[in-house]
């Protein structure tokens, strides 16, 4: 079963007057890169829910927004007395200069930053632990919604190896009538060029033989159906990331492609060929979203 890169979670829960709320996306990515945003009760907990996440989660670019709301009583406040006077009194001077109105001066300074402070003390080791099971509620409903992801991408998969596999057939089918065009083709140059009387037909045969063997698809073809072959094994294993293994795999296929192509000499394979890279190209895009 595949899994993709791709989906979503979301988790909830509410303990000691805290609501926790977890939301989790994820788009495909070469490694895992996380963004990571949490509350301040949170951050001593940094560390831990960054492995947690890796751990799980294994491969992506990944986002993880966390909130806590609480509830009840409002949170204690403080006021940093030292600050706001500092500011009343730079304030008031400059009021003053300007002979503004400065009735409003106390409620504007307690707007501004770092004034007033609310409580951000640390969450206490039983929250801490509900909080874990929140997150990994948000990790089990994303992994679900990669692995239906990878489902799709899977019949995707073996579509294109299929409709691969499917011109490969043509390709071979077409490659004895090849090697008679390509000696009447040749034979027909000489008799052109040098006149057929003239053309030491043993040293010909020997000749043609050497050229065939140059050209010859067999090997690229066997190469080619093992490597199809061992793409459906893999994707059937339980491995849950393979995504890099694919791709090696399908350069491996394009490789084989590729050498038929420029083997060919034939109008009809080249179109075979076209069309297998055509359905390589499809491959590869989707591989890029598993996991």
């Amino acid at each position: 079963m595949l899994r993709s890169m791709t989906g979503y979670g979301r988790a909830e829960r509410s303990i000691n007057e805290k609501n926790f709320l977890i939301e989790i996306r994820s788009l495909n990515g070469k490694q895992f890169e996380l963004l990571l945003k949490l509350p301040l009760q949170l951050k001593p907990f940094e560390f831990e829910i960054r492995s947690l996440l890796s751990e799980k989660l294994i491969r992506g670019s990944v986002e993880c927004t966390v909130s806590i709301k609480q509830h009840g009583a409002a949170k204690p406040s403080s006021i940093n007395l030292d600050l706001a006077a500092s500011y009343f009194k730079q304030l008031k001077s400059l009021a003053d200069q300007l002979e503004a109105d400065d009735s409003q001066l106390l409620a504007s300074i307690l707007r501004l930053p770092e004034v007033v402070a609310n409580s951000t003390d640390v969450i206490g080791d039983t929250e801490w632990l509900v909080f874990k099971e929140v997150l990994q509620e948000a990790m089990v409903m994303i992994n679900k919604h990669r692995m239906d992801e990878g489902a799709a991408l899977e019949k995707e998969l073996l579509l294109r190896i299929a409709n691969i596999e499917e011109s490969q057939k043509k390709v071979i089918a077409l490659d004895p009538s090849r090697k008679v065009k390509i000696r009447e083709s040749i034979l027909k140059l000489l008799d052109e060029q040098v006149g057929k009387d003239n053309v030491d037909m043993n040293r010909f045969e020997q000749e043609l033989i050497y050229y065939i063997e140059k050209i010859d698809l067999t090997e690229e073809q066997v190469r080619l159906t093992n490597h199809c072959t061992y793409f459906r094994t893999l994707l059937s294993e339980q491995e849950i990331a393979k995504g890099r293994k694919l791709s090696f795999l399908l350069q491996e296929i394009g490789r084989e492609i590729n050498t038929t192509g420029s083997k060919a000499y034939d109008a009809e394979i080249q179109k075979s060929v076209v069309e297998m890279k055509d359905e390589l190209e499809k491959a590869k895009e989707q591989v890029l979203n598993i996991l």
